[in-house]
């Protein structure tokens, strides 16, 4: 029998009313994909998540890491701003460590609204990485 894959999962608390329903999603669809979810960090803000992404890429009992957090539009371009780093350093860090980080980040540019819509997109994020373990094992 093959050994269960390890997640982990960070979630930003910004916006948290979202990112707590899809952080009870990405959970619950680890479980349908029979993945176990070893460890989850919260962190303060999209742009935190570089950082716990890397603590969890370092644990060799972690096989791959998930990203949550909803970047909703502001008056400003600063949504992204935030998006587009963090992006580029999860990217970076995937690579770095060669293991899948799924980026189940929504936005930028998003309403509120449009953000609620997309809060089941964070199991799109747990299925991807689950594809990317078995496709480079």
């Amino acid at each position: 029998m093959a050994r269960k894959y390890r997640i982990g999962i960070v979630c930003s608390e910004y916006n948290y009313d979202l990112t707590k329903m899809m952080l009870e999603r990405a959970k619950e669809h680890a479980k349908f994909l029979d993945v176990e979810v070893a460890k989850v960090i919260t962190v303060p803000g999209v742009f935190d998540i570089p950082l716990a992404v890397k603590s969890l890429l370092k644990d060799k009992g972690i096989d791959a890491a998930v990203t949550i957090g909803a970047v909703i539009e502001g008056e400003t371009e600063h949504d992204q701003v935030v998006i587009g780093q963090a992006a580029r350093k999860i990217t970076d860090l995937a690579v770095e460590y060669e293991k899948p980080v799924g980026l189940g980040i929504t936005g930028p540019g998003m309403s509120r609204l449009q953000a609620e819509d997309r809060i089941e997109r964070a199991k799109d994020a747990v299925e991807a990485v689950v594809k990317q373990l078995k496709a480079l094992k």
